[in-house]
């Protein structure tokens, strides 16, 4: 029931209504009161009528109100009684229509919705397994990603210790370079001190050669016994000077075969990276074949970056 409208209300307003001549119906009755629901009063007009038959029979007994007036009362309760029932079975009629057509609509929306959570619990169930899928995906790249990331310490490791040896090999070359210099400075010194003293003993030979014609032969002796002393020493500085030419040779050719390694080691190490970032969810066993190739590489550099001793 609506709040705030009584039946007094209603009875009092189609009286108002029916006063005036006209059919007592709920759009006018509401309209009289100003509020109400349609089905409240209704409900009222129904008691409302079911009463004016029989306070029309009061006034229709009253001693004051003549009996040509209690006719003409009945007669017009009587035409506006069937008046108002031929309009509510009208009304009846085509609210049972809308009613059924809004049925129909209903069950239409329902089969629509009953389809569309359906397809939606299916595209739910679609999510979930792609979610899932996703999840072992982001675990299988973080496994990835770890053995990259260890691989990838290693080959710095790597790296550096090889950086360290050919450091290391770099300052022995420039040890041998400084003492292969100081040789050759030592060889030169020792060859113009030789070739002095020779200059000098020709010079004498020469000032002297009238006083030491009978010396000569003596003096001959002496001079190639200083001449072979001489090609001895040249030969031995020569060996000096050859054997530390090859050692710095050999130094140099490990000097670039450590840094070809340290270059490859780089470009191992920029292919892992690649690797891990283009590589795709795999199986574990799978990922254990593919990381084997890599510790297989990972120990064969480390034996081959091992120094020679």
């Amino acid at each position: 029931m609506a709040r705030g409208i009584t039946q007094d209300q209603v009875n009092q307003a189609a009286d108002a209504i029916l006063g005036a001549g006209d059919n007592p119906t709920v759009e006018k009755v509401r309209a009289e009161l100003g509020t109400g629901s349609p089905n409240t009063i209704t409900r009222m007009l129904d008691a409302w009528r079911s009463q004016l038959g029989e306070r029309l029979r009061q006034l229709s007994t009253l001693p004051e109100v003549p009996s040509s007036v209690g006719q003409a009362m009945i007669e017009l309760w009587r035409l506006a009684a069937d008046h108002a029932e031929r309009v509510w079975e009208g009304r009846f009629a085509n609210e049972r229509a809308a009613l059924s057509a809004a049925h129909a609509q209903l069950v239409l929306e329902r089969k629509d919705w009953e389809e569309r959570l359906e397809t939606a619990g299916i595209a739910i169930a679609q999510a979930q397994a792609a979610r899932d899928l996703a999840e072992h995906a982001c675990r299988t790249l973080d496994g990835q990603l770890q053995d990259s990331h260890a691989l990838r310490a290693d080959l710095v490791q790597q790296r550096d210790r090889l950086q360290a040896q050919c450091d290391q090999q770099a300052e022995l070359i420039q040890a041998l370079r400084t003492q292969l210099d100081d040789s050759q400075v030592a060889l030169r010194t020792e060859r113009e001190r030789q070739e002095e003293h020779i200059r000098a003993v020709e010079d004498r030979s020469h000032q002297e050669v009238d006083r030491a014609r009978q010396e000569a032969k003596h003096w001959q002796q002496r001079h190639e016994t200083t001449e072979r002393a001489h090609r001895d020493a040249l030969a031995a500085m020569q060996d000096r000077h050859d054997a530390a030419s090859n050692r710095v040779h050999r130094l140099e050719q490990e000097a670039a075969r450590q840094t070809g390694q340290i270059a490859a080691l780089e470009k191992a190490l920029s292919e892992a990276y690649s690797a891990a970032r283009a590589r795709r969810p795999a199986a574990p066993k799978a990922q254990a074949k593919r990381r084997a190739p890599q510790k297989a590489l990972t120990r064969t550099l480390t034996t081959k970056g091992a120094p020679d001793k």
